[in-house]
Order: structure tokens, then C-alpha cells, then sequence
């Protein structure tokens, strides 16, 4: 706290930044009786190959547990095209999810398989040592039995570099999220995450997070703990 004082916010408007977090995250607590932690090992990747345009990757393994009872496997992969120098990416992609749902009250699991069409726009803004990412995500869900669901999601990423001013290599930082998702009918609410963070700049192109998620669902609510490897690696010289 004093360290961010110290470089970029008066002590009035680290409190006010303190309390809302505060607000937010203990929503999340209160919000539902049931309440179980498990993690998640995410891979994610965009890589430029052209002046403007970009690979998105992305692989995710996500237990109950920490790691040997799987709930989802999810691949991503996209094209991104920028608008603007090194921001405002719109891409276009496809993902596939493989989940295994308990049925209530058993031990025993039901497996099926979800593809996904994903449209968004991603762009980006900084004041001072704060940088902001704002994603609106468009997805298309094909699902089991010909059920076809349309979802609307918006994600705010915040990244606090603490010993340097901005992310360069060997910058310790601080994450914070929330991403809420609106379905195309009733029920409107799907879920809401809220994910706080601390990450390391390994090199320019890579940078490595520990976190925690708290996830709000209709009727429940879900915890993870979050291990989480960014790569943006180019396939071309700058």
C-alpha cells in the first residue's frame, strides 16, 4: 500500500480504490450459500505475424481440486486484426470446451462437449502507472441436443506495475479483474468474476500471475486459485 502511495496515488484515493475493492469482493462472499475452491492452469498467447494482425491462443485445465479432478478443458484460438497501433483488436474465433459435471449428490460424473464462435473487441487505455484493458466478447454456443445459447460478455482488467513505472522486464505487479456475462434470454445473469492477483514481468513477452477468483453464479458460487502464463511472443521482427 505504501509502495503504491508512494509512486502514483495520494493516500485519499488509495482508500477509496481500498473500500470499493472491499465492496465488490465481499458482495461475492455474501452472495451464495454454497461455496467450493478449486483451480485453474491457464496458457494464454497472442502473437503478431503481421503489422496489424495477430494469432490468439489460449488452453485452460480447470479442477475441483488443484489439479486431478478435471472440470473443463478449454481450447481457444482466434484472428485479431488492429484498428489502431498496437490496440483496438477485433478478432474473430473458435473454442472447444470439454466439461465433467458432478450429478447432485453423487460422485459419479456427466461428460459432454461445447463449441464455441466468439466475436470481440479488446482495447486498451493507461493513466500514469494504471493499465486498463476493456473486453466485450460476443459468443455463439453450441451445446449437447442441438441447444444453441448466445452470451454477451464484458471483462475490466486492471495491471499496477509496483517497482518500475511501466511493465518491463522484472516488474513485480498487481491484477485485478471482473468480468460479468449476460445471456441472450432469461435468465439474463450467468455469472460474475471477480479476480484479484500478483504477477511478474519474466521478459518483455512473457509474464507469469498467481491469483484468486470468486465466481457468482445464479444459485451458487465457485472459488479458484489461478496459475497463469502469458506469452506475446511475436513470429515477426519488429
Amino acid at each position: 500500500m505504501k509502495l503504491i502511495q508512494q509512486f502514483f496515488f495520494s493516500p485519499m484515493q488509495v482508500r477509496h480504490f481500498a473500500s470499493v475493492v472491499l465492496l465488490v469482493f465481499s458482495t461475492h462472499f455474501c452472495s451464495a450459500q454454497k461455496s467450493e475452491t478449486g483451480n485453474w492452469f491457464i496458457y494464454s498467447g497472442s502473437q503478431s505475424f503481421q503489422t496489424k494482425w495477430n494469432w490468439a491462443n489460449e488452453v485452460q485445465y480447470r479442477s475441483y481440486n488443484f489439479a486431478g479432478d478435471m472440470q473443463q478443458f478449454l481450447v481457444r484460438t482466434g484472428i485479431g486484426f488492429n484498428l489502431s497501433e498496437n490496440n483496438n483488436n477485433i478478432l474473430l474465433g473458435y473454442g472447444f470446451i470439454r466439461s465433467e459435471n458432478y450429478q447432485p449428490d453423487t460422485n459419479l460424473k456427466t461428460g459432454f462437449n461445447e463449441h464455441r464462435i466468439y466475436q470481440q473487441f479488446v482495447t486498451r487505455q493507461n493513466f500514469g502507472r494504471v493499465f486498463i484493458q476493456h473486453r466485450y466478447r460476443l459468443e455463439e454456443r453450441f451445446l449437447p441436443n442441438d441447444v444453441f445459447k448466445l452470451r454477451f460478455r464484458y471483462f475490466l482488467a486492471v495491471n499496477i506495475p509496483i517497482n518500475n513505472a511501466t511493465m518491463i522486464k522484472n516488474t513485480v505487479y498487481i491484477s485485478a479483474y471482473n468480468e460479468i456475462f449476460i445471456n441472450g434470454k432469461t435468465p439474463f445473469f450467468d455469472r460474475d468474476r471477480v479476480y484479484g492477483a500478483v504477477g511478474f514481468v519474466i521478459t518483455q513477452n512473457i509474464k507469469a500471475e498467481i491469483g484468486f477468483m470468486s465466481q457468482v453464479l445464479d444459485a451458487s458460487r465457485r472459488n479458484q486459485f489461478q496459475v497463469v502464463l502469458y506469452n506475446t511472443i511475436p513470429f515477426r521482427k519488429h
